[in-house]
């Protein structure tokens, strides 16, 4: 039998963030590590995305093996896109 690993799973809203500690078997994906998490029950239905998921503020795969202590992180959708919020800095405007 695999041995445990301690991680954690992550979604910080605007106003708020539910995070959930685990324990699970070495090998464990990111993914499995959601379900795992139960953490899909209290989010947005489209909050979980292949494209939006993170180990340690790094881009990760729905299919990437964790480690002991990695935290996943599941990222929000952009509201306003990086270009234009430069733009409104720069103009003074936001």
């Amino acid at each position: 039998m695999a041995e445990p690993i301690h991680v954690e799973v992550i979604y910080a809203a605007a106003d708020h963030q539910e995070l959930r500690r685990l324990t699970v078997p070495a090998g464990t994906t990111v993914m499995q590590a959601i379900v795992a998490s139960k953490i899909a029950s209290v989010l947005p239905e489209e909050a979980i995305a292949a494209d939006r998921l993170g180990i340690f503020s790094r881009r990760a795969a729905p299919d990437d093996v964790l480690a002991d202590g990695d935290r996943v992180e599941i990222y929000r959708p952009l509201t306003l896109d990086p270009k234009e919020a430069r733009r409104r800095r720069a103009s003074g405007k936001g």
